[in-house]
This record gives structure tokens, C-alpha cells and sequence, in this order.
């Protein structure tokens, strides 16, 4: 398939599918004429990308656990299995950082709204 259709088939942009390309997460075949095809593996490999960088991991991170999806073996698995449990950990405290800024939210919104309806309060005619 070429670039267009993989594209709308996963739902990611040409632009962003050219990116995988270059840094090396997505091979294509070239035509003749210079166009990228695809293979219909690289649908659930494009989703697994996405997925991966939609759960905050770099490009970088990414190819370190690629490997392990291309040609698994003890070493690639090993090594990927560290990438992965840093990265579990690094979101695991980016979570926690995040809930600590919505408890604060929570309090600096209900603080607000306890000043609003003092403030009524005091408005309103005796």
C-alpha cells in the first residue's frame, strides 16, 4: 500500500508516517518511481508507534524496544525489558506529579468558590 493509504488506514499523517521512516521505527519499499509501499504488517506496527508515543516515550526510547519486536532474542528482550520498566517508572511519576497538581487545583477551586459565595453573600440585602 502506499504512503497515502496507510496513512488513512491508521489514522497518522503522511508527515508523521515520513517521520517514523526517518528515524528508523518504519521501513518502506521504494517503487521505480520513488514511491513508498507499504506492507500490511506495517498497519499494527504504525499502531503500536502511536501507541508508544502517545503514552509520552521519545523516538529514541522507541528504537531501543523495537528490536525486540523485529528480531526478538534473550539480549533484545533483556535490554527492551529495562527500557520498558524506566519508562514505566518515569510515567508512574509524571501520574503522581499530576495528581498532586489537581489536588491543588481542587483546593485552589473550591477556596475560590468558598470566596464567591462569601462575597454573594455580603451582596445580598439585608
Amino acid at each position: 500500500m502506499r504512503i497515502g493509504e496507510l496513512a488513512r488506514r491508521t489514522g497518522t499523517s503522511v508527515r508523521m508516517l515520513r517521520y517514523y521512516e526517518q528515524q528508523g521505527l518504519l521501513a518502506s519499499v521504494r517503487t521505480e518511481g520513488g514511491q513508498r509501499t507499504y506492507g500490511s504488517d506495517d498497519l499494527q506496527r504504525v499502531e503500536l508507534l502511536r501507541a508508544l508515543f502517545g503514552a509520552g516515550l521519545s523516538s529514541r526510547t522507541i528504537a531501543e524496544v523495537m528490536p525486540c519486536v523485529d528480531t526478538p532474542s534473550a539480549r533484545s528482550v533483556e535490554e527492551a525489558h529495562a527500557v520498558m520498566r524506566r519508562e514505566r517508572d518515569r510515567i508512574t511519576a509524571t501520574m503522581a506529579a499530576l495528581a498532586a497538581a489537581r489536588r491543588a487545583l481542587d483546593d485552589l477551586i473550591a477556596c475560590n468558590e468558598q470566596h464567591q459565595a462569601e462575597t454573594d453573600g455580603r451582596r445580598r440585602p439585608a
